[in-house]
């Protein structure tokens, strides 16, 4: 059988990463160096968890984490790019996406180490002031200091920002197909190898649910998405995300089961789907009204799911694959 017009082959890579795993499906021409390419793939996304693992206590984060408040440190400029990007966001969000609450993130056992209770109870219901307001970047000089004691986690945006160094590796290449992911954040570019758009699924927030929610067809544009069906714990029979909510010093409320964004970049959707999420369905809908943003809220209705659309992506029925707009 004779090639398509595109004279492309669909290329298939992938390799863990920051705990999860990263993948690209590519539309290469014959005579494409595959080695070189995945050898670049991998050393972009292991440079940005070199950056800004939490993980990791020898990571440019951990180091900025362990310095003392009013102290200037010299970081690189992915990671000041990525801190930047995040405090814009709090600011748009009004601290909901909110960069600081590492420390909450490891009391409630969601990082390293196990769950530390004592640490909850002190942070319970005890707000504070947004990192936006505590975190200083001299973004010139690639220099930073906190005003304030902060842990500064970016689990919110930098897997976002990981896709799009993958993507901004296959533009290098001059790969005009591709569709790029770091768990489950993706960015697409062009069309499939046989013209067909990229298919995408959006998962179902039902714990053990094995079908999607619905299927969205991507070009030329990111999807992320935040949830409360991925990493969480139950206390007292009541389920509680990963995600932290400056406002309440602990886990979002239970609510909404996620929020799906596509933007431009995956590190943009991949911060915007957290800052609505924490707002929940009234505020976050609000939210992404104002900033046009296209997203699929899905709350949890008792024992079921309700869908809320909001941008003309999401207006389509959601039975219907739609396409991202250029």
């Amino acid at each position: 059988m004779s090639k398509m017009s595109t004279d492309l082959e669909l290329v298939k890579m992938a390799g863990p990463v920051m705990g999860t795993r990263w993948s690209a499906e590519l539309g290469l021409p014959d005579g494409t160096d595959q080695a070189i390419l995945e050898a670049a793939l991998i050393a972009v996304v292991a440079r940005v968890d070199t950056q800004m693992s939490t993980w990791k206590s020898d990571s440019d984060l951990m180091r900025l984490n362990a310095t003392p408040i009013d102290t200037w440190v010299d970081i690189p400029a992915e990671l000041m790019l990525v801190l930047a990007r995040g405090l814009e966001v709090g600011r748009l969000s009004n601290g909901a996406f909110d960069i600081g609450l590492g420390d909450l993130v490891r009391a409630w056992g969601f990082g390293a180490d196990a769950a530390d209770e004592a640490a909850i109870r002190a942070n319970l219901n005890q707000p504070r002031r947004p990192t936006h307001e505590l975190l200083e970047l001299d973004e010139n000089g690639l220099r930073v200091r906190k005003l304030a004691p902060l842990t500064l986690d970016l689990s919110g945006i930098a897997k976002g920002y990981g896709v799009d160094q993958m993507m901004q590796v296959c533009e290098d290449f001059n790969v005009s197909s591709a569709l790029v992911a770091l768990d489950g954040e993706l960015r697409a570019k062009g069309s499939r190898p046989d013209g067909m758009a990229w298919s995408v699924a959006i998962q179902n927030p039902e714990i053990g649910a094995t079908l999607p929610f619905s299927m969205l067809e991507l070009n030329d544009a990111a999807i992320a998405t935040s949830g409360d069906y991925r990493h969480w714990v139950e206390v007292a029979n009541t389920h509680f995300s990963h995600t932290m909510d400056r406002q309440k010093g602990g886990p979002v409320q239970p609510g909404i089961a996620s929020v799906t964004v596509v933007a431009a970049d995956c590190m943009t959707a991949d911060a915007m789907a957290t800052a609505i999420f924490v707002l929940g369905p009234q505020k976050g809908g609000e939210l992404a009204r104002k900033l046009g943003i296209d997203c699929l809220i899905l709350e949890r209705a008792g024992e079921s799911i309700q869908p809320i659309g909001i941008g003309p992506l999401f207006n389509a029925p959601l039975e219907i694959p739609v396409s991202a707009p250029a």
